[in-house]
């Protein structure tokens, strides 16, 4: 009985049978009732014309010729009537039986005409487990993707907006108060400017790669990568920040750790990124540590700070583009636009490794965890 309710073959089976079974139950039951008065009617006609006629020497034969086609008449009648019945009531129960079967597929291109209209909150009855069910089960699952994919692109638009207005805006006032002669012409001014400007450009350059790294339009080089060289290159390029405020940025590898299997341009540009979150959300004096640590075949490699902590209820959305924990607080910490993580997360993926954070609270630092494949030894 389960296999039946789960396979829309055995359910069209079923029904065919369904018709054909009740076509001959109507059509022996109507012969069964419509053979005897036809047959009585027949040989009632057939007793008052031998009656009239009278029953001469030699008429034997053609009397019993007479039954038999009585009695041939008579089954012809009572099949017209029995066939007649059979046909309708096959009829009627494939119009049911079609019906139940065509209806959810009615539904289903229903919905789909309001997907294709735009409308994604639209949403089909889940009845049964068929193979129909499971189809709108799984329409279900598109409209809920897609919903959320529009949901995203318009908050993408949004944030797009929102974050090229903010130096542009800040670009435009510094020259109209150069214009109006309310700002002085001197260095600091131009390096404001210079600020913002660098800062557009790298918001423009970040999106650039993530659009590139979400459409995975880039191919990686795999070889087996030593851990010691990618934190070397990151720790050589981020030292002068890290001095600039007095943040000590070390690293602690074990000595016999195995290489990884990945590209070591995206690596490092991961645990670059990593990296100078770690340092942008660490207090003065605080510390950045680099480590790594083997678990099975893969390599674990993490950046931990003792800066300003995640709040439990956002670590969830870090990977999440634009998303910040506090954009004030971003933006006073001197945080980027909110994207690297998540051209972090798409690599790291790409080479088929996980990316996850850590924290206990406000205050409390954190740490961010990639993993990598061994290179096979």
């Amino acid at each position: 009985m389960k296999y039946i309710r789960e396979r829309l073959g055995a359910k069209l089976f079923l029904a065919n049978l369904l018709v054909i079974l009740v076509g001959i139950v109507i059509l022996a039951i109507t012969i069964q009732l419509t053979i005897p008065a036809a047959f009585n009617r027949h040989m009632g006609s057939m007793n008052a014309e031998m009656n009239g006629m009278g029953m001469g020497q030699g008429q034997g034969s053609g009397y019993g010729k007479n039954l038999f086609e009585n009695f041939r008449a008579s089954m012809f009648e009572s099949l017209g009537y029995a066939v007649t019945a059979a046909v309708v009531a096959a009829l009627l129960v494939s119009l049911f039986l079609s019906r139940r079967i065509v209806a959810p597929i009615h539904k289903l291109s229903e919905a789909s005409q309001h997907i294709a209209e735009g409308n994604y909150e639209k949403r089909v009855d889940v009845n049964g487990s068929d193979e129909i069910g499971q189809l709108a089960m799984r329409f279900n699952q598109m409209a809920s993707q897609l919903e959320e994919v529009e949901s995203m692109r318009r908050k993408l638009i949004g944030d797009v907006t929102h974050e090229l207005r903010t130096p542009l805006t800040s670009i435009k006032g510094y020259m109209e108060g150069l214009v109006d002669g309310v700002l002085p012409a001197n260095a600091e001014t131009f390096e404001q400017i210079h600020h913002e400007a660098d800062r557009l450009s790298r918001l423009v350059d970040d999106l650039q790669e993530l659009s590139r790294v979400e459409a995975k339009a880039y191919s990686l080089d795999l070889h087996p990568v030593k851990v010691s060289n990618l934190v070397q290159t990151t720790v050589k390029r981020l030292s002068p920040q890290a001095t600039a405020k007095r943040i000590t940025l070390r690293s602690s590898l074990p000595a016999d750790l195995e290489p990884i299997l990945a590209d070591e341009d995206r690596v490092t540009q991961v645990l670059v990124n990593l990296a100078a979150n770690a340092i942008q959300y660490t207090p003065e004096d605080g510390e950045v540590l680099i480590s790594a640590s083997r678990h099975a075949d893969e390599i674990y490699i993490s950046v931990k700070d003792s800066g300003i902590g995640i709040p439990p209820e956002h670590i969830a959305n870090l990977f999440t583009r634009f998303y910040r924990v506090d954009k004030s607080r971003s933006r006073n910490a001197g945080g980027g636009s909110g994207i690297g993580l998540t051209i972090a997360r798409h690599l790291v993926e790409a080479h088929g490794g996980r990316i996850w954070a850590e924290s206990a609270g406000e205050g409390q630092g954190s740490t961010f965890t990639f993993s990598m494949k061994m290179a096979a030894s």
